[in-house]
C-alpha cells in the first residue's frame, strides 16, 4: 500500500503538466502588455521622446502673428512753427488697427541649443533603459510568484500524500486494535496525527489561493482566475565570477540609465552656462500700421539682434547646480556598480548551493520511500511500535519537502542570477 503511494507521488512530482498549461514566457508577455508600471514607464518614454523633439524644434524659425486695435484719448499730432505762427497737423489716428506677421530663427547661440538637444537625447535613451529595468523588476516578481504557485501544489500534494499514508496506517492500527493487538491509546494517536494532517491539507490549499491570487494580480487579471502552470525555465547560467560581473556591467540597464543622467544634466549645465555668451538671431516679416497719414501703411522688414548678458547673478549658480548633480550621479553609479557585483556573486553562491541540494533531497526521497516501506512491514508483523511508523513517514514528507523546495530554490537562483545579469 505504502509502496504505491510512493511510486503516485513521484510520477506526481516529475509529470509534465498539459499543452493548456502556462508557461513561464507566456506570463512574462502577458505582463508586460497588461502591468499598469510599465504602461506608466512607456508612458515616461514618449514623453522623454517629445522633450527631444521639443529640444530640435529650437532650431527651427519660429512665426509671430499679431494684431490689434487702439483707441487713444487724443488724436496724435504734431506742432511746429510756419512764418512766426504755431501750426498743428495730424500724424496718426485716434482710432486704428495693426498687424505684423514676424518669422524669427537663431542662427548662432553659443551652443546653447546643441547642448540642450544633447540633454534631451541623454534624457531619452535613459528613460527607455529605466522601462527596462522596470520591465526586468517586474518580470522578476512574476517568475517569484510563478515559483510560489508551483511550491505551492507541490507543498499540497506532499500534503495529501500524507493524508493517504496515514489513512492506510490508521487502519492497520484500528485492524490490530479490534484484534486486542494494540491499546486503546496506538488508535487514538494514529488518528490525532490523522487529523492533524488534514489541517496542513487545508493550509496548503489556501497557500495556494493566495499565491494564485498574487500572481494575477501582478498579470492585472481578476484575482480568481484559474491557474494552470507549466515547468519550462530559462537554461542555467555557466560562467566564472570573473566573466559574469563583466557581463552585467555591459548590459545591466540601471548602469547605463545612470551614465545617460550623467550625461544629460551635464549637457544641461553648458546649456545654461551658453547663456552668458552671444545670442543672435535674425527676424524678417511683413507690419501694417493703419495710418492714411503715412504714405506705406504696410512694410516689409528684416533685422539682426544679438543678445548678450553681460552679468547674471543667478545662471552661473544654476549651471554650477546641474554639474554638481552629475557628480552626484557619478558616485551613485560607482556604488552600484559594487552593489551589481555583490548580486552576483550572491546568486552565482545561490546556483551553486542548490543544485548541490536538489542530488542530495533527491537521494533522500528513495532512501525515505525504502524506510517508511520497511517500517509498516515490521509494525504489520507486529515488529515495530506504531510510533516508528509515523517517524519513518514524517522523515518521507520532510525529504519531499527538501526535494521540491531545493528544487525551486535552484530555480529561483537562477532567476536571480539572469536579472542580477540584466537578462531575464
Amino acid at each position: 500500500m505504502i509502496s504505491k503511494n510512493a511510486l503516485l507521488f513521484s510520477t506526481i512530482i516529475f509529470s509534465t503538466p498539459g499543452l493548456a498549461a502556462e508557461t513561464l514566457e507566456q506570463a512574462f508577455t502577458e505582463a508586460l502588455n497588461q502591468n499598469q508600471r510599465i504602461v506608466a514607464a512607456k508612458a515616461n518614454s514618449q514623453a522623454a521622446e517629445q522633450q527631444l523633439f521639443a529640444a530640435k524644434g529650437q532650431r527651427l524659425p519660429q512665426l509671430n502673428v499679431r494684431s490689434g486695435y487702439t483707441q487713444l484719448s487724443e488724436t496724435p499730432t504734431a506742432q511746429t512753427q510756419v512764418n512766426g505762427q504755431t501750426a498743428q497737423f495730424p500724424t496718426g489716428l485716434s482710432s486704428s488697427a495693426n498687424a505684423q506677421a514676424i518669422v524669427s530663427m537663431p542662427v548662432f547661440t553659443s551652443g546653447r541649443i546643441s547642448h540642450s538637444i544633447d540633454a534631451a537625447k541623454a534624457s531619452a535613451l535613459a528613460s527607455r533603459h529605466d522601462e527596462t529595468t522596470t520591465a526586468l523588476t517586474i518580470k522578476l516578481q512574476v517568475a517569484n510568484a510563478f515559483i510560489a504557485i508551483l511550491r505551492a501544489e507541490k507543498a499540497l500534494q506532499v500534503a495529501q500524500s500524507h493524508v493517504t499514508t496515514l489513512k492506510a496506517h490508521a487502519n492497520d492500527v484500528n485492524n490490530f486494535y479490534q484484534q486486542g493487538m494494540v491499546a486503546r491509546n496506538d488508535l487514538l494517536a494514529a488518528q490525532v496525527e490523522l487529523s492533524n494532517a488534514d489541517q496542513v491539507v487545508l493550509q496548503q490549499e489556501n497557500q495556494l489561493n493566495i499565491a494564485q491570487a498574487q500572481f494575477n494580480q501582478l498579470l492585472n487579471r481578476d484575482l480568481a482566475t484559474k491557474v494552470s502552470l507549466t515547468e519550462q525555465f530559462p537554461e542555467l547560467i555557466t560562467g566564472n565570477l570573473a566573466e559574469l560581473n563583466q557581463q552585467a556591467f555591459s548590459q545591466r540597464p540601471e548602469i547605463i540609465t545612470l551614465a545617460e543622467q550623467i550625461q544629460a544634466l551635464e549637457a544641461q549645465a553648458a546649456s545654461e552656462k551658453a547663456n552668458l555668451w552671444p545670442q543672435v538671431n535674425v527676424n524678417g516679416g511683413y507690419q501694417y500700421q493703419q495710418n492714411r497719414y503715412q504714405a506705406y501703411e504696410g512694410m516689409w522688414m528684416a533685422n539682426a539682434t544679438i543678445n548678450w548678458k553681460i552679468y547674471d547673478g543667478s545662471t552661473a549658480h544654476r549651471s554650477d547646480a546641474l554639474t554638481q548633480q552629475a557628480v552626484a550621479l557619478s558616485s551613485q553609479r560607482s556604488d552600484l556598480t559594487s552593489a551589481i557585483s555583490l548580486q552576483v556573486r550572491q546568486a552565482w553562491l545561490e546556483t551553486q548551493e542548490t543544485q548541490k541540494r536538489v542530488e542530495v533531497a533527491k537521494l533522500a526521497i528513495g532512501q525515505a520511500d525504502e524506510n517508511l516501506k520497511v517500517s509498516t512491514e515490521r509494525y504489520q508483523q507486529g515488529l515495530a511500535v506504531h510510533s516508528e511508523v509515523l517517524d519513518a513517514e514524517d522523515l518521507r514528507i520532510k525529504s519531499y519537502d527538501n526535494f521540491n523546495n531545493a528544487r525551486y530554490d535552484a530555480v529561483t537562483a537562477n532567476l536571480n542570477l539572469r536579472r542580477a545579469l540584466g537578462i531575464l
